[in-house]
């Protein structure tokens, strides 16, 4: 006899990839939106250096501070953008740690592999930020009550 379970899961590599297009496409577009308000406060220059250069993340200047904040706000909109695609607690830390993967392929990419301790600190407080926000309000969503309308005994005889 075949037993049936509660929200089964089926391996669908279509829909994993989008997923995984569509956060770090949000990863990267709520990020640029905090680099360009860092940069009007700061009075800079945008570069892709704020985001793929692990230089510019530094305790010792006012940009610096400013890039390291928007990092860990950016945790917020990816918590949120994991309650909105993914959509599954349990699922939030893979789907976290595949954007920091991506990200960190692009740092190296773009600059070489990150030597600096306040860029690792910075990148494991987003991830760790994302993943636990992203898994707790996911969670919530899944274990909200599910209504069931039950009618009257009188007319179920």
């Amino acid at each position: 006899m075949a037993t049936t379970q509660f929200r089964t899961y089926v391996w669908d590599p279509v829909l994993i990839i989008s997923q995984i297009i569509a956060l770090q496409c949000t990863y990267y577009l709520s990020l640029g939106f905090l680099v360009y308000l860092v940069d009007y406060w700061s009075s800079s220059m945008r570069s892709l250096d704020q985001f793929f250069n692990y230089k510019e993340i530094t305790t010792s200047t006012l940009k610096g501070k400013l890039l390291i904040t928007s990092f860990c706000l950016n945790s917020l909109a990816g918590a949120m953008a994991l309650w909105f695609i993914v959509k599954r607690g349990k699922q939030c830390l893979d789907f976290t740690t595949t954007i920091f993967v991506i990200h960190l392929l692009l740092c190296c990419v773009y600059y070489g592999f990150p030597l600096s301790w306040t860029w690792w600190i910075v990148n494991i407080v987003w991830v760790a930020l994302m993943a636990i926000i992203g898994e707790f309000v996911c969670m919530r969503t899944e274990l909200r009550a599910i209504m069931v309308s039950v009618g009257s005994a009188r007319n179920s005889v």
